[in-house]
């Protein structure tokens, strides 16, 4: 993840926080693994070793940048 989006910060200050606290921290890597059927709400997370529900309100928070999967034996 790369940061939580804070331009709506006034009216998401609460949500923000609980996103904080329950690991959507920079760094961590965000993966998506579902999403609800038939609107596609709500998005199934892994945060760490956590699976959370995030409605896309909550989600369009948070703000992630591609990376590619790291090659095993790297040194």
């Amino acid at each position: 993840m790369s940061r939580l989006d804070t331009r709506n910060a006034p009216q998401d200050h609460d949500l923000l926080l609980r996103l904080l606290e329950i690991g959507f921290l920079p760094g961590e890597p965000v993966k998506v693994i579902a999403k609800g059927f038939p609107s596609a709400d709500p998005i199934a997370v892994r945060v760490g070793h956590t699976t959370f529900a995030l409605r896309h309100h909550e989600a369009a928070l948070v703000r992630v940048s591609a990376t590619a999967p790291q090659a095993g034996g790297a040194a």
